[in-house]
């Protein structure tokens, strides 16, 4: 007799992601033998102890042997409630009982400024201002960089849902954003491809189910059911209420929504980055006529790629930026400089657009 249908769809899923891994490292799935052990990739997992994650931890637990690949795991401790150092030990704990190998716990300081520090020892680091939600997330990504750079690993799997990928979608449309952002979270994404979501298709009961019928323990995070943070008000009361209003299924369109959109932005992008070369002069200025012959979704990411080009910051550059250096092209009524983030400077000069920083 096979193993449950939810254990069996979280291995499946996690399978085909390390069969993926193996591949880019031109290697194929099969048992190691001890010889090889020390020599084959390791895969990581970030492991918060929640259902998702657990369930994650035990299908790589299961496969990655299966597969001729060595697994680990990752916990991180945010240290924002009582008590969440020994959480994490407990964490890092059932991993090793599931066969992981290595094992850490990293501590987090997470605030205006968010600072990691490695259980053992920690080399780099990483900063960033933001809300509590931006910086617990931040923070979280440093401590995952620094882990699978210590320890050399070729990829970090991380146990966000279908569910987290609708919700994700439904916050990028209350924030007006565009096509990119309502792509949700990518499948592979990271420097390298470092980050690998086996779960985007399957929902989080799933998960949960999976954990339940292999008797792994769950840690249900408080801060998940806390209406003080907007992902939570929106999984507890917004989600709910569209599936009222719409019918079931509301979280699987969005996700479909979600890749239809990723699709559309990729190419755009990959438009816009051969347009780039032709709407330049000898001087690499950029010719005003020739942005105005492009589509508008075509020429505003060639302007928001010269803005990075110049010294703008990628997270601080938003549509609105992107909006008023555009009115220098279409709306052309003699305006002046457009100042942008990182001290750019957008401004018109004899049928050129040139953007610089000072």
């Amino acid at each position: 007799m096979g193993p449950h249908p939810a254990v069996a769809a979280i291995r499946l899923a996690v399978r085909r992601v390390l069969n993926d891994i193996l591949a880019e490292h031109g290697r194929t799935p099969g048992r190691l033998t001890p010889d090889e052990r020390s020599s084959s990739p390791l895969v990581l997992v970030a492991c918060s102890g929640g259902a998702d994650s657990m369930a994650l931890a035990s299908a790589l637990a299961f496969e990655a042997p299966r597969a001729g690949l060595r697994a680990g795991g990752v916990t991180v401790d945010h240290g924002l409630q009582a008590g969440s150092d020994l959480r994490a030990a407990e964490v890092a704990s059932r991993l090793r009982e599931l066969g992981l190998d290595p094992v850490e716990s990293v501590a987090v300081t997470v605030g205006r400024e968010t600072r990691v520090a490695h259980s053992v020892a920690y080399r780099g680091g990483g900063s960033r201002a933001g809300g509590p939600e931006a910086a617990a997330r931040d923070a979280r990504y440093a401590a995952l960089d620094a882990a699978a750079e210590r320890h050399r690993a070729a990829a970090v799997l991380l146990g966000h849902t279908r569910d987290d990928q609708a919700e994700t979608v439904l916050l990028g449309l209350a924030r007006g954003s565009g096509i990119r952002s309502l792509s949700g979270m990518a499948a592979v994404s990271g420097a390298d491809g470092r980050y690998r979501r086996p779960f985007l298709q399957l929902d989080r009961q799933t998960a949960r189910k999976a954990c339940m019928v292999q008797s792994l323990p769950v840690w249900d995070d408080p801060h998940n059911t806390d209406p003080a943070y907007t992902r939570s008000r929106l999984r507890h009361e917004g989600l709910p209420a569209l599936e009222k209003a719409l019918g079931k299924g509301v979280v699987e369109a969005l996700a479909r929504t979600a890749q239809l959109s990723r699709d559309d932005a990729d190419a755009l992008d990959a438009w816009a980055g051969k347009a780039a070369a032709g709407v330049r002069d000898a001087d690499g200025r950029l010719e005003c006529a020739a942005l105005h012959d492009l589509p508008p979704a075509v020429r505003r990411r060639v302007l928001r790629r010269a803005a990075i080009e110049a010294g703008a910051p990628a997270g601080s550059l938003f549509a609105r930026h992107i909006e008023e250096v555009d009115r220098l092209i279409t709306g052309w009524r003699g305006q002046g400089a457009i100042n942008l983030p990182g001290r750019v400077v957008a401004r018109r000069q004899g049928g050129r657009l040139v953007i610089r920083q000072g």
